[in-house]
């Protein structure tokens, strides 16, 4: 795995990071998405703080990922058990058709 370095832009700052290459698009993306939520909240909001800024966009993308991780499992959880529904009509299917 190639490593590279690259910079991108948080909330007017500059970081230099080294990231696996296979990560660059990703860490753009996130970074673009922190920029545009700062952004948004500096519209809306009266903060000017930008660590005051920072930090709600953290809060709120920490909440979306519990949120969304928590659907994950629920779903997962609906996944197995219809799983498990159809493994048993198959295996009955099976069992009644004598194969």
């Amino acid at each position: 795995m190639a490593e590279i370095s690259i910079k991108v832009t948080i909330a007017g700052r500059t970081y230099p990071l080294t990231i696996q290459r296979e990560e660059e698009e990703g860490v753009r993306k996130a970074a673009k998405l922190i920029n545009e939520r700062v952004r948004e909240y500096e519209e809306n909001y009266t903060v000017r703080d930008k660590q005051d800024l920072l930090a709600m966009c953290a809060l709120q993308l920490a909440s979306e990922n519990i949120v969304n991780g928590e659907k994950a499992v629920e779903e997962e959880e609906g996944l197995s058990a219809r799983i498990v529904e159809m493994e048993a009509f198959v295996s009955d299917y099976l069992k009644k058709s004598g194969t």
